[in-house]
Order: structure tokens, then C-alpha cells, then sequence
């Protein structure tokens, strides 16, 4: 649950109320993570009260509907504390849409792989140059710009995978090219059988 961490990791500046935890995340992580969902933000501090690590209270306002703050409890700042120190393991594989899309286009042949070998290397450099950008405007910023070179670092790990796949995917490719008009034959097969019965 890192979101639900990441959110006691906030609260152990003071208590807030969520959109400041919505804005102060978006801030504290930068853009490559991407906005927080405010509903989605609004069910994990639910969550977090129900599991007892973060408790809440009304402030009154004058001018608008009362704010709901959110503070960090003791409980909530030892699991934040065991999550913190624990080392990460990635449980769920490498499951990557990129490799369903190499799946598809080497069993449509080597004209297909390298089309999309070519778009997908291309798509790789203009991320880089984007990211590159990005870390320039960052460089004050020690979290978000350690983000930002992580996405450099897998963006440069991408292409190079990416600049081997043609190669490493041609005899897959090649039995794909062959598979094609097998199906087409079929098709034609069938419409001859129809007609002569």
C-alpha cells in the first residue's frame, strides 16, 4: 500500500486536511508519478482512521462547510516506520504492455516487429528528451529530481531492450510471416467448398 504510506509519510509534518496532502504529494513527488486522484486520496485517509493510524477532526470555517484535518497517530508513525525501513521486493513480475504489443506484431511477421521496433525506439528518445528537460528545471528539488532519474535510468533500459528486440524476435517473426496467408488460404478454402456443394 505505498500510496497509504506515502500519505502518513506527509502527515508526520503536522496535520492537513486532503486536498493540502493532495497538493503538498503532487509537490513532494513531481510530475513523473503523476496528479492524485482526490476521491481516491479521500478512501485511503478513510482507511487509514478505520485502521486507527491516522485520526480526524472538524475545523470549523465562517465562509465554508467546516475542513476535516487528518493527524498521524502513534500507531500510524510505527507502521509508517516498518514500512519505511523495510526493503521493497517487486512481487508482481514484469508485466509491461510493450511485451504483449512485441508478442502481436512478431506474429504478424518482420515488417510488422521492425515497424513497431521503429515507433517504439522513437517514442523511447522523445521520453529522454523530455526527461532530460524536466531534470533541468528540477535540480532544487532532491526527491522529484531522484524520480526523475529513475524514469531516465528505466527509459534508458527500455531502449536498449527495445534495439534488441528485432533481433532476438526475428525467428518468432519469421514463422509469423509464414502463419499470415495460411489463414487467408483457409478463408479461401472454405468459400470454394461452399460453392461446390
Amino acid at each position: 500500500m505505498p500510496l497509504h504510506h506515502a500519505v502518513l509519510a506527509l502527515l508526520t509534518d503536522g496535520p492537513s486536511h486532503g486536498y493540502e496532502l493532495k497538493g503538498r504529494f503532487e509537490q513532494a513527488i513531481g510530475p513523473q508519478w503523476g496528479g492524485l486522484n482526490i476521491g481516491h486520496l479521500y478512501q485511503i485517509l478513510d482507511r487509514l482512521v478505520r485502521d486507527g493510524y491516522v485520526t480526524r477532526s472538524q475545523v470549523a470555517q465562517s465562509d465554508r462547510p467546516d475542513k476535516t484535518r487528518y493527524h498521524l497517530t502513534a500507531a500510524g508513525h510505527r507502521e509508517l516506520d516498518t514500512w519505511a525501513t523495510t526493503a521493497w521486493t517487486r512481487t508482481g513480475g514484469f508485466r509491461d504492455e510493450l511485451f504483449l504489443k512485441l508478442l502481436g506484431a512478431a506474429s504478424l511477421g518482420p515488417d510488422t516487429l521492425d515497424t513497431l521496433v521503429a515507433a517504439q525506439r522513437q517514442t523511447y528518445l522523445s521520453e529522454l528528451a523530455g526527461l532530460t528537460r524536466q531534470r533541468r528545471t528540477h535540480t532544487d528539488d532532491p526527491l522529484v529530481a531522484l524520480l526523475i532519474d529513475a524514469a531516465i535510468a528505466h527509459t534508458k533500459a527500455d531502449l536498449e531492450l527495445i534495439d534488441n528486440a528485432a533481433h532476438r524476435l526475428a525467428s518468432l517473426a519469421a514463422s509469423g510471416e509464414r502463419a499470415e496467408p495460411r489463414a487467408e488460404e483457409d478463408g479461401q478454402e472454405a468459400v470454394r467448398r461452399l460453392r461446390e456443394a
